[in-house]
């Protein structure tokens, strides 16, 4: 059995982590001075992260009902 999230929860969950991973690399960034090359490999490898777990399947998102899904237009 596979461990999946509800789509509201998983909304919720990508809203935080994206929101959490910008404050973190905007926050790092003004600290400590990086260059530019390893400011997007670190914000890369966040995407990366969340991607995967999206094509895993652990989060099924609803992207906040925005786009049609094939569920939404049998209803």
């Amino acid at each position: 059995m596979k461990f999946q999230i509800s789509p509201r929860a998983s909304d919720m969950i990508i809203l935080f982590y994206v929101v959490g991973s910008l404050y973190l690399r905007f926050y790092l960034e003004s600290k400590v001075q990086i260059s530019p090359l390893n400011s997007i490999v670190i914000g890369l490898s966040f995407v990366v992260i969340i991607w995967s777990l999206i094509k895993l399947k652990v989060l099924v998102p609803n992207w906040f009902g925005l786009f049609k899904t094939q569920s939404n237009l049998k209803e």
